[in-house]
């Protein structure tokens, strides 16, 4: 297939290309210094350009707190960029494939959450994920996924490794509970769901659950630290306060997954052990 990849340099972008590229796809990799997907003329003229079968969007605005006072940005490249996108698949036959966000949930739920669930977003962030999640039309792939930790950029795991160096205090907190998830797992479900062109809604998240806490230890043992250095706090306890509330559980199960009869991604130990050691490599 013929591959054009939005939001190419972002850490989920870059494991999408490589993952394509590996199978011997013919990709091409536009960053934002290549492609605006905000302005409709530039993406009608990439779309046109290079005709994919496949128009995979990474491309976000992913500042959650920021977004809370620019929500023109959030919503002209989290949602009006994909109505763009979406007219472009259109015109030029290509299948549109959407990533999005778990927190287009409020987070009240006692269980994980599975695709029939009703969105309910506490922030400016997930309400324009949320209505990228619709423009992108009923003939496209979304894939929602949380929590995302790969190679190629800010995360978690290299944030938890560079303050284990630092040797200073490492306070995580332990009300939000999540489903931490890979970047070259999650890309591997999107070529597969991308290559059947199948439409509809996915949560797409490593099996398993943790707090924020409870994931800054796992890290810690994965890369053979002390996991005591970790001490929990409440949201509340947070200095600065974040001004973006964020959504106290958003566990995804893969529900549409199973049913599909495709496989899961695995348990999240197994890949955080892999990006440790590149990590620390």
């Amino acid at each position: 297939m013929r591959v054009l990849v939005a939001g190419a340099a972002g850490q989920l972008g870059r494991d999408v290309v490589a993952q394509f590229a590996a199978s011997g796809h013919e990709v091409t990799a536009a960053g934002h210094r290549d492609l605006d997907v905000s302005r409709r003329d530039q993406v009608l003229g990439a779309v046109g350009s290079v005709r994919p079968d496949v128009l995979v969007n990474c491309a976000a605005y992913t500042a959650v707190d920021a977004c809370e006072t620019d929500a023109g940005r959030a919503f002209g490249v989290n949602a009006w960029a994909v109505r763009h996108l979406a007219e472009a698949s259109r015109r030029f036959g290509a299948h549109l494939c959407h990533v999005s966000t778990d927190y287009v949930f409020s987070g009240d739920k006692g269980e994980p959450y599975h695709e029939w669930d009703q969105p309910s977003p506490l922030s400016v962030y997930g309400a324009s994920k949320l209505a990228g999640e619709r423009e992108a039309g009923e003939s496209a792939t979304v894939v929602r996924t949380s929590w995302l930790c790969g190679r190629g950029g800010a995360n978690v795991v290299g944030a938890v490794l560079r303050m284990a160096a630092d040797g200073g205090p490492m306070r995580f907190v332990d009300d939000q509970r999540g489903s931490p998830s890979f970047t070259r797992d999650v890309a591997a479900v999107i070529e597969r769901l991308c290559a059947d062109r199948r439409p509809g809604l996915y949560h797409v998240a490593n099996q398993g659950e943790a707090t924020w806490y409870g994931f800054a230890r796992e890290i810690m043992v994965a890369a053979g630290h002390d996991p005591e250095r970790v001490a929990p706090i409440t949201t509340a306890e947070l200095s600065p306060p974040r001004p973006a509330p964020r959504p106290a559980n958003s566990v995804l199960e893969n529900r549409a997954l199973a049913l599909a009869g495709l496989a899961v991604p695995p348990d999240y130990r197994e890949p955080l052990v892999r990006l440790v050691g590149q990590l620390s490599a």
